[in-house]
């Protein structure tokens, strides 16, 4: 088959923008990354590779690294409103999760992000500490000027740039379009380990609260994770991280568990605070003339699924093998909505099949899901998700092999 689109731009090099690169390069496209970020973003929140983003990873080659990087918990311990934090139940992360052991993963976002970078880093053109500016998508192509004031003309665009995504506001229009709030808000920042905590995750939740503590390993690194029920999404604090800390300092005044003032002290004191509302992307159509999304961008699932790096891992192979396959880009971007939607309508449906109730928001709903906390502790295991792995991903990608560098 021949194509003659070959020249493709990706805003973003978290996770579904380096995963896209690396498979459209293998099929022939020359691929240019653009990353905001002055260099790759290291360290972050752990995050979930199960079901169909395994077998990506491995088609990748980079699922041994993932498997050194492994994090293992060990236990996911759940503690009462008391100022004491009694302890409701302490169980396997895949107990409450319904994850398959010895088979799921869970690595630091930022050790994702490595592998994938490094599987492609010599065969794509990265352009860090730049982005896009203005789009001009027309009959022959997309015109793209970036902050940087460089200019140039790309068969295709696709944004991989976060459910926050600029692309998507500058083609599509703003996010409250498309954005499907879940009625919380959380603050994540990392604190030192004076907890004696290893690979373990301890909650503490009253009505419309929680505090996490989440050890990642053997060292002194800590998360701190603080959740909490909001009606509205907060529009008052947007992108002020003051006024942050504020709202969560105030939520969380007062609260029972003694080391919750420990947490805020940290957090109005953490570097690395990342703030934001629990909420999903869902949009009618993910393409538009030249210029598609993937990831987040598209389809965010939302942190109370644990499938958004699952859903970027798939939706970059899965865009990436319509193009392949498809002789123009719009029998390419419908394929790849028609074959990609059910598995992210199942995936986004998890929040409405169980996933918050980790985080009850009334005294009533927080007894009933300590008492099935209680019930695991002699009930089997939670069954597999079947929405982890109802993708089988398509073959034709792996008949390509990887030519020389494509970069620009």
């Amino acid at each position: 088959m021949t194509r003659t689109e070959r020249d493709v731009l990706i805003s973003g090099a978290s996770i579904a923008g380096p995963a896209l690169a690396y498979w459209l390069h293998r099929a022939g496209y020359a691929v240019t990354v653009v990353e905001k970020a002055g260099a790759l973003r290291g360290g972050g929140y752990p995050v979930d590779i199960r079901g169909t983003a395994i077998e990506v990873v491995r088609r990748m080659g980079i699922l041994p690294g993932l498997r050194d990087a492994h994090i293992d918990s060990r236990r996911l311990t759940f503690l009462d409103a008391d100022a004491d934090g009694g302890k409701v139940a302490s169980l396997t992360p895949g107990a409450v999760s319904g994850g398959v052991e010895g088979q799921d993963l869970e690595v630091r976002r930022g050790d994702l992000a490595a592998s994938l970078y490094g599987a492609v880093r010599d065969d794509v053109e990265f352009l860090f500490g730049d982005s896009i500016d203005v789009l001009d998508d027309h009959e022959n192509g997309v015109d793209v000027t970036f902050r940087s004031g460089r200019r140039c003309t790309f068969d295709l665009v696709v944004g991989a740039d976060g459910m926050h995504s600029r692309t998507r506001e500058s083609v599509f229009g703003p996010e409250e379009r498309f954005h499907r709030y879940l009625g919380y808000c959380f603050a994540i920042f990392t604190l030192p380990n004076t907890f004696g905590l290893s690979r373990e995750v301890m909650m503490w939740n009253s009505p419309g609260k929680a505090a996490a503590l989440y050890a990642v390993g053997d060292d002194d690194e800590l998360h701190g994770f603080l959740n909490f029920h909001r009606p509205g999404p907060p529009l008052d604090v947007p992108r002020n991280p003051g006024a942050q800390r504020d709202l969560v300092a105030s939520v969380f005044a007062g609260a029972g568990w003694e080391v919750v003032a420990a947490m805020v002290d940290a957090m109005c004191d953490a570097d690395d605070l990342f703030f934001d509302t629990a909420g999903q992307i869902r949009m009618p159509h993910w393409s538009r003339g030249r210029v598609a999304l993937v990831g987040d961008a598209a389809y965010a699932p939302s942190f109370l699924t644990g499938q958004g790096s699952g859903l970027a891992l798939a939706g970059a192979y899965m865009l990436a093998n319509s193009l392949a396959t498809h002789g123009d880009h719009p029998a390419a971007f419908a394929a790849y909505e028609r074959d990609l939607r059910p598995f992210v309508a199942m995936n986004q449906a998890l929040v409405d099949n169980g996933a918050a109730t980790l985080f009850p928001t009334t005294e009533r709903a927080l007894e009933q899901r300590d008492r099935r906390l209680r019930d695991l502790l002699t009930l089997p295991a939670a069954p597999v998700r079947p929405a982890h792995s109802a993708l089988t991903l398509p073959t034709a990608l792996l008949s390509f092999r990887p030519g020389p560098s494509g970069r620009r």
